[in-house]
C-alpha cells in the first residue's frame, strides 16, 4: 500500500436495523474522520423506524441499501458486495470511531507491509457509564489465531482489512445469527497475522434491549459452530497443531452448555453436547504446552 500522494479508497460498511438515532450518531462519527478518501455504504436490515428518510435528509452522500431482515452477517456481505474501496471498514451502527481511527490505521500498515488487517483498543461504555475490559479481553498483535479461540477479541467495528482478505478467506457466516465476527477472525487468524494498535480509536456502547448478544441465550451454540468448523475441515485450511489447539476450547464450551441445558431440563440437547464433546477427542493429541494454553484461556 502506498500512503500519502496516491491515497487508497476505504469502504466503510455500517449494518443497521431499528437504530435511528444510534446510527445518526455513527454516521456523523464516519464523516468527522480526518482521512477524507473513503465511500459510506449503510445496509438497513429491514428497519420500520425511518432510518431510510433519517439517512436520505441528514447523509445524501451515503450509498444506501435497504433488505429485508436477515441478520448482521447477512447485511455486512451486502455491503462487501457493494463496496468499491481497496480496504473494508466496518462501524456497528450503536458505535462510534475517534477522528483519526482511519488514519491512524492506514499510517500504520503503510508501515508494516506484512500486514494487512490492523484492529485497534477501544473504550467501553455500558448504560451510559464506562467500564474496563478484563484481563480476559486483553488484545494481541501478530499471529493470534490461539488468542481468538476463547472469545471474540477483536471488534467488527474496529478492523480496517485489504478486501483480498475476504476474498480469500470467506464473508461472514450467514447462518450465524450471533458470534459470526469470531468465526470469521478464526478463519482470518488461522493464515494472516493481524496488527493490534494499542490507542482507543473506537467507542463501543453497549447494554442496550436490542444488543443481539445480551439477548440471545446460549452464545457458546454458536461459538461451538464455528471450532466444529475448524475440526471438520479437510481442506488444509487449519493445519492440524491449530486443530489441536482448538479442540480444547470446543470441550470447555459444550460443557458449559451441557450443565445449562441440564439445569432448563433440556436432556437432549445436553447430550448433544455431550456427544460433540467425545467426536472430537482425536484432537487431544496437542502438544501439553498447546493443550495447558488453550484449557486456561491463556497464552
Amino acid at each position: 500500500m502506498t500512503y500519502g500522494a496516491a491515497r487508497p479508497l476505504v469502504s466503510v460498511i455500517l449494518p443497521t436495523c431499528n437504530r435511528q438515532a444510534f446510527l445518526r450518531e455513527a454516521l456523523d462519527s464516519v464523516r468527522g474522520q480526518s482521512y477524507p478518501h473513503r465511500e459510506i455504504i449503510v445496509v438497513d436490515d429491514g428497519s420500520i423506524d425511518g432510518t431510510a428518510d433519517m439517512v436520505s435528509r441528514h447523509f445524501p452522500d451515503v450509498r444506501y441499501a435497504w433488505q429485508e431482515n436477515r441478520g448482521p452477517s447477512a447485511a455486512r456481505n451486502r455491503g462487501i458486495a457493494m463496496a468499491g474501496g481497496e480496504w473494508l471498514a466496518f462501524l456497528d451502527s450503536d458505535d462510534l470511531w475517534q477522528p483519526k481511527k482511519l488514519e491512524r490505521q492506514l499510517a500504520v500498515l503503510a508501515g508494516k507491509p506484512e500486514y494487512a488487517a490492523c484492529y485497534t483498543d477501544e473504550i467501553w461504555i455500558r448504560r451510559g457509564v464506562r467500564v474496563n475490559p478484563r484481563q480476559i479481553h486483553r488484545k494481541y498483535s501478530g499471529w493470534i489465531f490461539p488468542h481468538t479461540l476463547p472469545l471474540c477479541i477483536i471488534s467488527p467495528s474496529s478492523i480496517l482489512l485489504h478486501r483480498h482478505l475476504v476474498e480469500e478467506v470467506g464473508l461472514f457466516d450467514e447462518a450465524q445469527p450471533v458470534c459470526e465476527d469470531y468465526d470469521l477472525w478464526i478463519r482470518l487468524t488461522a493464515r494472516y497475522p493481524v496488527y493490534f494498535l494499542e490507542e482507543q480509536l473506537i467507542v463501543k456502547r453497549g447494554g442496550h434491549a436490542d444488543q443481539l448478544s445480551t439477548r440471545t441465550w446460549g452464545n457458546d451454540i454458536y461459538r461451538v459452530r464455528a471450532l466444529q468448523k475448524v475440526l471438520d475441515d479437510e481442506t488444509g485450511w487449519f493445519t492440524p497443531t491449530q486443530k489441536a489447539m482448538a479442540y480444547p476450547h470446543l470441550a470447555k464450551k459444550c460443557r458449559v452448555l451441557v450443565l445449562g441445558f441440564r439445569k432448563h431440563g433440556k436432556e437432549d440437547e445436553a447430550r448433544h453436547y455431550e456427544e460433540l464433546i467425545s467426536r472430537y477427542d482425536r484432537f487431544t493429541t496437542a502438544p501439553p504446552a498447546v493443550a495447558k494454553a488453550a484449557e486456561t484461556d491463556g497464552p
